[in-house]
């Protein structure tokens, strides 16, 4: 009777052991969320325990679930695994994607109310994680990961995308231009274009190149709008006068949240766009930005700085809080950068220049050298690391 009555304890006590609370299993989660998705901007890890222990949510960081698990298991805690990885079953195997419309708007959630992420140009390649009606979830070559509805893009299976990377391509370099049905620049339009813009090349006329779009359709874009994407990548020679000149065809641009295109810029997404423009891919926030390049001395004064340098500027670390960079423009020389605030303009740092900006200069963090230190650089071949 003795030995019964001890085993039913050592069994119950077992059973104790081994079970965790969901805030404890969650503490659990919390701490691998951080070591592997920190920046939710670029990894999907919403994963959550319920009250009976079944863990639930999506990952695309197969890493991650495997030390979750593997946590849980050494902590005796007793869970079921319904955890969904990326890409969804639901897609087959169509989890690529390339851009098919000039700019396509990438929301952070699936609606088209939500707010503008981020913008993918025609031509970018896509890896699609998840779909929720009309929606994609996706993730750009700077990994950045949104929602693109289904007008913005042409699924393919992994064959498929591979034979469109190896197709020739052209480069749209006109700030912004229209493709045609014809060889006729005042004829029918397939669709509008701006810089960046890539496409299919199968052939070229006297005064136009003959592309096919992702999704099939056939056009015809002038040559003095493009290039042969290779011949355009192997003429890139980055510099600071490149970038100045880039950053000043942009002048004017309306400040748009979320936009990296010349439809319009936010501060990052115009700091992207003309290192893009010049070759180099940039992560997609001020608040990555910052991380890249080397750290320029302006402790006295901004003498150090060259053009191409890029400012960032926010709020400064108290005892109390974290420091927040929520700003980025690029140096051009004679104590100005150009911005985008408003619109793309020119300020100075210049307290006797009349466009000196003393709310950003008040708000300056620090500066950061990308030319000759491309730390946290992507180049733009291949597209996928």
């Amino acid at each position: 009777m003795k030995a019964i009555v001890l085993l039913c304890v050592l069994i119950l006590s077992a059973g104790t052991v081994s079970a965790q609370s969901p805030t404890a299993m969650q503490n659990t989660i919390e701490k691998v969320r951080r070591q592997y998705a920190s920046d939710g901007r670029v990894a999907v890890f919403q994963i959550e325990a319920d009250a009976q222990g079944t863990l639930k949510g999506k990952t695309n960081i197969p890493e991650a679930k495997a030390a979750l698990l593997e946590k849980l298991k050494n902590e005796g805690t007793s869970y079921t695994d319904s955890i969904q990885s990326l890409p969804a079953e639901v897609l087959g195997e169509q989890t690529y994607g390339v851009v098919t419309i000039s700019v396509a708007n990438i929301r952070s959630q699936p609606r088209d109310a939500a707010e503008l992420a981020t913008q993918a140009l025609l031509g970018m390649p896509l890896q699609v994680l998840d779909k929720d009606r009309g929606w994609y979830l996706v993730q750009t070559p700077d990994h950045y990961i949104a929602w693109v509805d289904w007008g913005g893009l042409q699924r393919m299976t992994l064959t498929e995308f591979e034979a469109w990377e190896a197709a020739d391509k052209i480069m749209v370099l006109a700030p912004y231009t229209f493709s045609y049905e014809k060889p006729d620049a005042q004829g029918q339009t397939v669709s509008d274009l701006v810089a960046g813009d890539r496409l299919n090349l199968l052939e070229e006329t006297t005064e136009f190149y003959h592309v096919q779009y992702p999704d099939g359709r056939y056009a015809y874009v002038a040559k003095t709008d493009a290039q042969p994407y290779q011949k355009w990548l192997e003429s890139l020679a980055i510099s600071e006068e490149k970038l100045v000149n880039t950053a000043k065809r942009m002048m004017g641009l309306p400040y748009l949240w979320g936009g990296t295109s010349y439809k319009g810029v936010d501060c990052s997404g115009f700091t992207k766009t003309i290192y893009y423009l010049n070759g180099w891919e940039l992560p997609r926030d001020a608040s990555q930005q910052v991380n890249t390049g080397e750290l320029i001395d302006t402790a006295d004064d901004f003498s150090n700085l060259r053009p191409g340098d890029l400012l960032f500027f926010g709020t400064r670390a108290s005892d109390l809080t974290r420091e927040k960079v929520t700003h980025v423009g690029m140096w051009i020389g004679n104590d100005e950068f150009i911005h985008a605030s408003g619109k793309v303009r020119i300020s100075s740092m210049n307290a006797e220049a009349p466009n000196f900006d003393a709310y950003e200069k008040n708000r300056f963090l620090r500066a950061k050298r990308l030319l000759g230190n491309a730390q946290g650089i992507q180049r733009l071949k291949p597209e996928f690391n």
